[in-house]
């Protein structure tokens, strides 16, 4: 009976922790304790947190991705020896369901990415370097700013009465000017860091590829370069799923990945559609072979990435006949 006892408290040494993040308090839960606690989201709070976790055998800390509220959390983790994983809140979601938890508080959260870390053991990954991280910060405020442009002109092009013209005038030259502001702060991080310079010169060498699709995938696909074109394909939400069952034999659609990268990527096509003549030649091709324009310009998106991905993994630009 004590070597049972024994044997499963050495089984429960080896324990996954879940982190639900938001702006104030890190949730944590520690699986198979059953251990649930919560600290403030500061440095104070992160050095209570590695106080509780020091004398336990951690496998993995799972957190989800949360813009910039996790941030903190995992350097200071990964500094400190931890093994942490980032998942995207949707596939934690999905789980949380598949187990039959359909609650949703942040003590729920919390254990069900530690139950996520077990069960699944997604890959640890390092943060990734402060440059690229501010870069991000950066690229997406832009994002916001011109979507908020391309509203305040939809706006306008619909107002009737003038003072309200005016102060959508107004909006618009204010936006305009915090655009170019972030584009020249863009140039400015990416000329001083020698690693962004120089994937950020790789991919505006390929035609079609402007300066504006290359800062996004820079800022949006740290991992080009890294994996096959197969895998950078369905990272971006590029690669054609499969919907088959028994003899029947269902329509390949596209489906999840980063939308932010496909946004980038769709003008990059329609240009490269036009300018790059082995792109333009393919996608000629596939209309010629009946393809519908939109799955012949997702299969130019396609071919685009995969190039891209090759290009930064062999360190070398675009040329019109490869060596």
């Amino acid at each position: 009976m004590q070597g049972k006892v024994s044997l499963e408290r050495s089984a429960a040494t080896r324990v996954y922790v879940g982190i639900d993040v938001c702006k104030e308090r890190l949730d944590v839960y520690v699986h198979p304790l059953g251990q649930s606690f919560r600290v403030a989201n500061t440095r104070d709070g992160l050095k209570q947190l590695k106080r509780r976790l020091a004398n336990l055998d951690v496998a993995l800390i799972v957190m989800e991705a949360t813009a910039k509220f996790h941030r903190q959390a995992h350097r200071n983790l990964h500094a400190s020896g931890f093994e942490v994983a980032i998942v995207n809140p949707l596939r934690s979601r999905l789980f949380a369901e598949a187990t039959g938890q359909l609650a949703k508080t942040d003590t729920v959260d919390a254990r069900m990415l530690a139950l996520l870390a077990a069960m699944l053991e997604p890959k640890a990954k390092a943060p990734p370097p402060e440059a690229l991280e501010n870069l991000q910060e950066i690229v997406r405020g832009r994002a916001a700013f011109v979507a908020q442009r391309t509203a305040l002109r939809n706006q306008l092009g619909t107002a009737k009465t003038s003072c309200l013209k005016q102060q959508i005038k107004r909006q618009l030259k204010t936006l305009e000017r915090a655009i170019e502001s972030l584009e020249t702060e863009i140039e400015r991080s990416i000329q001083a860091a020698p690693a962004l310079a120089r994937r950020f010169a790789i991919l505006t060498s390929i035609p079609g590829l402007g300066k504006i699709a290359a800062v996004t995938l820079l800022a949006n696909f740290a991992e080009l370069g890294s994996c096959s074109g197969k895998q950078a394909a369905m990272i971006a939400g590029l690669a054609p799923i499969a919907c088959d069952s028994g003899d029947t034999r269902g329509e390949r659609h596209i489906r999840g990945g980063r939308a932010s990268v496909r946004t980038g990527l769709y003008m990059a096509a329609l240009s490269a559609a036009r300018f790059n003549a082995d792109l333009k030649s393919f996608y000629a091709r596939l209309l010629a072979n009946g393809k519908q324009p939109k799955v012949a310009l997702t299969a130019v998106m396609r071919k685009l990435i995969a190039l891209a991905n090759t290009l930064i993994r062999e360190d070398r630009l675009w040329q019109p006949i490869h060596a």
